[in-house]
């Protein structure tokens, strides 16, 4: 499959509210569906997005297919899931469902990676839930399991960049 991968333009950072609902992780067993303003009401979800572009650590890199924006990875400093301290920043990423699979999620993390590395970061986190196949990816791109994140349910995964 044929993609590109590029920074977010200021007129597209709106969509990050898509990317947001898209990242949360909905095990097979759950059958009830989980509600869209669910990104405003949960603070930790919301602080991912609240005021995005405006901090110096926001970064984010979207994957286009023909033209469409079909995944995003982003990062910042914010008391989210996946916060580690206020030096840190914390990862986010998701693609839409037909989109997984098939390594732009993995091309999004190495090239936001990379990025952290060249701005000068040290490392950087994310919080996973632990039933999440998207740990072996975490794995496969540096992240290492630290503990638990914000509950029980979740890892908190660091790279040392």
């Amino acid at each position: 499959m044929n993609y590109i991968i590029r920074e977010i333009r200021k007129n597209e950072i709106h969509i990050l509210e898509d990317f947001l609902y898209e990242a949360i992780f909905i095990p097979d067993w759950y059958t009830e569906e989980v509600p869209k303003d669910i990104i405003y009401t949960n603070p930790k979800l919301y602080a991912a997005i609240q005021g995005f572009g405006t901090h110096p650590d926001d970064y984010c890199l979207v994957a286009e297919v023909d033209e469409r924006i079909v995944g995003a990875v982003w990062v910042g400093i914010a008391d989210e899931y996946g916060h580690m301290d206020d030096e840190t920043p914390s990862f986010s990423i998701s693609l839409y469902k037909e989109f997984r699979g098939k390594g732009i999620g993995t091309a999004l993390m190495e090239r936001m990676l990379s990025l952290l590395k060249e701005k000068g970061y040290k490392k950087a986190s994310l919080g996973v839930n632990k039933e999440n196949y998207a740990v072996r990816m975490y794995q496969k791109v540096g992240f290492e399991i630290v503990g638990d994140g914000a509950d029980e349910t979740e890892w908190l995964m660091v790279v040392w960049l």
